[in-house]
């Protein structure tokens, strides 16, 4: 894939992420009212984290409307600076890096449940926008790994396959997957059936591609990789805790770990690229 085609697909995730950020503000004022009733209704989002502050903090209704805010800021701007600072470096991971990056804009998709409750929308908007949700994260899961396949030395020709493949299987996953219309939880995420099984599909790629990055540092002897790895797994739990998130305690820790786990995923990837 050339510099110019990767770079489009640049320019096509800022402005995906700006329009994200669009709808969610505009929708912020119209959608506010519902959050009382649907946090009264939902059950507590799932997660490590979770299970820890759920026992000492309760749920507040508004805090997955921050959460959806901070998903697409972190989009839009780190988008940015990937444009900024990789658009004449060529770098195979820095690509599917992008597409986990790009992945938290569809996290405003998470409005339509007070939207619905607000207008009184059939359920099968959520069903759907739920789905697309799940597409979404998971795109972005396996993005994350594949940028750790080419660390270990795929060739950068089968960008465009390694996509294709990727797609396919979060198809598969978004559409086999029974979505109840009917409830959520506290992070107004609906609930989906094997939720377990998924999230231990999420923590299974997470760590294989956290070793990848590993086993390149020592192929391809660049510590730098040993860095990258560990930004891998900041991200991912920054990613799971803020997706999460339902008290104010919450969102803090798990934005820091992203935006720290980027940050360090970004640098060393500029620093083994800065000399090719």
């Amino acid at each position: 894939m050339t510099l110019s085609v990767r770079n489009n697909y640049f320019r096509s995730g800022i402005a995906l992420s700006l329009l994200a950020l669009v709808v969610t503000l505009s929708l912020s004022f119209t959608i506010f009212p519902a959050y009382p009733e649907l946090g009264a209704a939902a059950t507590r989002s799932a997660g490590v984290f979770q299970s820890l502050v759920s026992h000492f903090f309760p749920a507040t209704p508004y805090v997955s409307f921050v959460t959806m805010i901070c998903s697409v800021l972190y989009a839009f701007i780190t988008m940015i600076l990937i444009y900024y600072f990789f658009e004449k470096t060529q770098s195979p991971e820095i690509l599917f890096f992008a597409f986990f990056v790009v992945s938290f804009a569809f996290e405003t998709l998470r409005v339509m449940a007070p939207l619905r409750a607000v207008n009184d929308l059939p359920s099968v908007y959520l069903v759907i926008s739920s789905r697309v949700l799940l597409f979404a994260r998971f795109f972005g899961i396996f993005s994350l790994f594949a940028a750790s396949i080419y660390a270990a030395g795929l060739g950068e020709q089968k960008q465009g396959s390694i996509v294709f493949i990727i797609a396919i299987a979060t198809l598969i996953i978004a559409l086999g997957v029974p979505i109840d219309g009917l409830a959520w939880d506290s992070s107004l995420t609906m609930i989906y059936g094997y939720a377990s099984m998924l999230k231990m599909v999420e923590v299974g790629i997470v760590l294989i591609s956290m070793l990848s990055f590993f086993i390149s540092a020592y192929t391809r002897g660049s510590r730098e990789y040993i860095f990258i790895g560990i930004g891998s797994l900041m991200v991912f739990w920054g990613r799971a805790v803020l997706l999460s998130a339902d008290t104010w305690i919450t969102p803090l820790p798990g934005l820091l770990l992203l935006v720290g786990g980027t940050w360090i995923i970004c640098v060393q990837l500029h620093r083994v690229y800065l000399w090719f």
